[in-house]
């Protein structure tokens, strides 16, 4: 069925669902119809609405039993909530994930040539592809990392490629986030959760599976221990419980079979590693580390820093101990060198970018600027260096004022801000107060790179639960679904 027309009439949880002029997850195909997904959504449609709701009551239980939180700062009154989690699937056909698979890979491959060029020969600013002082003079970069040459060529081990789909049914990369991504533990749970309350949905569907990120996790950090170790210890480095993502750290340890750290459990002696156990000090060769740069190590970056490793760094650049995500890869997740990136692609690979931009405008640039001024009220302002939803300004949705006080921002500091059009968020059907409803959707694919790269088939689907609100963070408001793809 073509974009932008609404479902036929149906009897049951559908009888008035219409997803308008959106392209739907659900209803509509990207390629050649499957009728797997007419099954699902028949299954769905015999469901009573009464019966649904007592499933995800059932869901959101075990979600809370399970302890599946993440940490909201700034409401001092609900520190730990559980992410909202609609039961309704999102589904993925096999051709539509080739694509995404091969366009993650391909952006994965193209920003670790990236990061070793610029901490090396600074061949793509010497040639003028990105601007020399958007790199060099970026927060992220990071003067230690010159020169160093990391296993595999591999900064990027981790990454999270957030995409949206646009009302032709069209996947544009919206970021990249390559520092430290959160949010696959939600993938996997999400799965069990679905397939423990809805098995007679997906009975008979032969899916894609998840559960083995953990490991695929664990053999590339040991793939890129240092060289000469036999038998890598692997370990993640959490800042602590008081970290939103706490949950998700001892959910990934669990998951890959390593001990969760935090700094005070490690300590650097001869240049090397080590762990503090009963037993005394064990080796540590790859550390899976959860926390900034800045906080990493105490006599490199930040010295007031409780969270990190003194002598950490020094360990690093001697290739003692591996890093992932590498020190100074937020370079690359930048939302201003995010709009080089086809150009990035190009350059390194010779290759047509797989996954396109979306439309993005530089206000450091004097023509970016000029433009996002003149259209403000059309556009989604972002500051470049901010992540979760926070500090952006949705021009349709703002009211005059706030667009008056966010232009007086945006001319005090262009070079904090992109710009880009607003995509028609496609929608999939969330249940609400009133039945299933359309809700808009995004989608990140998580990628783990050793020796190559390996794309978590699905990835994680936030739903922005309010009516109209193309905001799906977590931290926002926003909830996620499980996503299905569907096997060969």
């Amino acid at each position: 069925m073509p974009a932008g027309h609404d479902i036929p009439d149906r009897s049951g949880l559908f009888s008035d669902y219409r997803n308008g002029h959106f392209f739907c997850e659900l209803t509509n195909s990207g390629g050649p119809s499957d009728p797997r997904i007419d099954l699902i959504r028949d299954r769905l449609t015999s469901l009573p609405l009464h019966d649904l709701r007592a499933r995800a009551k059932q869901a959101e239980q075990e979600l809370y039993n399970l302890g599946i939180t993440f940490t909201v700062y700034s409401e001092r009154d609900a520190i730990d909530r559980i992410l909202p989690f609609d039961l309704i699937p999102r589904i993925l056909t096999q051709p539509e994930w080739q694509h995404i698979d091969a366009g993650v890979r391909q952006r994965v491959r193209a920003l670790n040539m990236f990061l070793w060029d610029i901490y090396h020969d600074r061949n793509i600013l010497r040639d003028g592809v990105i601007p020399r002082d958007l790199v060099l003079g970026n927060a992220n970069y990071c003067p230690a990392m010159i020169g160093l040459d990391v296993p595999g060529g591999t900064y990027v081990h981790i990454s999270g490629t957030d995409l949206v789909r646009d009302d032709s049914g069209r996947f544009l990369v919206l970021e990249d986030n390559v520092r430290t991504p959160s949010g696959v533990s939600y993938v996997i749970e999400n799965r069990h959760t679905t397939l423990r309350v809805m098995p007679d949905i997906a009975a008979g569907i032969d899916l894609m599976p998840v559960d083995d990120y953990g490991m695929r996790l664990q053999n590339a950090l040991a793939e890129l221990a240092p060289a000469g170790v036999s038998d890598p210890q692997v370990v993640l480095l959490s800042p602590g419980i008081y970290n939103s993502a706490y949950f998700e750290h001892v959910f990934l340890a669990r998951e890959m079979g390593v001990p969760l750290v935090e700094g005070r459990d490690l300590v650097a002696e001869n240049d090397r590693i080590y762990m503090r156990t009963t037993a005394g000090l064990r080796p540590v060769h790859s550390i899976y580390r959860r926390l900034n740069d800045d906080f990493l190590d105490p006599e490199a970056f930040d010295p007031t820093s409780m969270l990190g490793v003194p002598g950490l760094v020094e360990a690093y650049r001697k290739n003692n101990v591996t890093i992932a995500n590498a020190i100074g890869t937020g370079v690359a997740d930048d939302k201003a060198v995010y709009a080089y990136m086809p150009r990035i692609i190009r350059y390194y690979l010779s290759e047509e970018p797989v996954l396109s931009n979306v439309e993005t405008h530089i206000c450091a640039e004097p023509e970016g600027l000029a433009y996002t001024l003149a259209n403000l009220a059309e556009l989604v302002v972002k500051p470049v260096g901010e992540s979760g939803g926070y500090g952006l300004i949705i021009g349709p949705h703002a009211t005059k004022g706030e667009l008056a006080e966010f232009r007086t921002k945006l001319e005090a500091d262009p070079a904090n801000y992109i710009s880009q059009p607003v995509i028609s968020l496609s929608v999939s059907p969330t249940l609400c107060e009133n039945g299933l409803e359309p809700r808009h959707v995004d989608l990140r694919p998580f990628a783990v790179t050793g020796h190559s790269t390996w794309v978590l088939p699905g990835g994680l689907s936030r739903v922005a639960l309010r009516r109209g609100s193309l905001v799906v963070n977590s931290s926002q408001g926003g909830g996620s679904k499980d996503t299905w793809v569907l096997a060969q």
